[in-house]
């Protein structure tokens, strides 16, 4: 169980990382990396969260290993917080409310579309277990022309 943390806490800081030096955020502006990585993170875990319980098979690790490993360690809440410090240190009031009152509500609303898309998938698998009996009750048009 450890070590399916450890492996998907790596995976997710070192993509947390890679964003982080290929989109850096200038020292007083709006911290949009860190905006979009913890926006995409709420909608990764909530889809996540409906697939795993929902629509995957029972299994031990693979919750731990991308839920809270991977999602744990990609989602940065405590650099949100450190970056809307910086900007009311910087006197940028309007960015650090855009930014403490944005990233809540954009990722309540990543977190919304995620449950929803995750429900979605398993309406459109039920739809589909619904439909293939229903084919395959109904005879062929070769069958029916035998």
């Amino acid at each position: 169980m450890l070590g399916a943390i450890a492996l998907g806490g790596f995976l997710g800081g070192e993509a947390r990382y890679l964003l982080g030096l290929a989109f850096p955020t200038a020292h007083d502006g709006f911290p949009a990396t860190t905006f979009a990585i913890n926006v995409s993170g709420s909608f990764i875990l909530a889809l996540l969260l409906v697939l795993i319980l929902e629509v995957w098979p029972p299994t031990k690790y693979l919750r731990p290993l991308l839920c809270t490993g991977f999602c744990g360690a990609y989602t940065t809440f405590s650099t949100w917080m450190v970056d809307t410090d910086k900007l009311i240190s910087a006197g940028r009031y309007g960015l650090a409310a855009a930014d403490l009152f944005g990233s809540l509500a954009a990722g309540l609303a990543a977190t919304t579309l995620g449950l929803a898309c995750g429900r979605a998938v398993i309406a459109y698998r039920a739809r589909r277990l619904v439909a293939v009996p229903a084919q395959a009750a109904e005879p062929s048009e070769s069958e029916a022309l035998r």
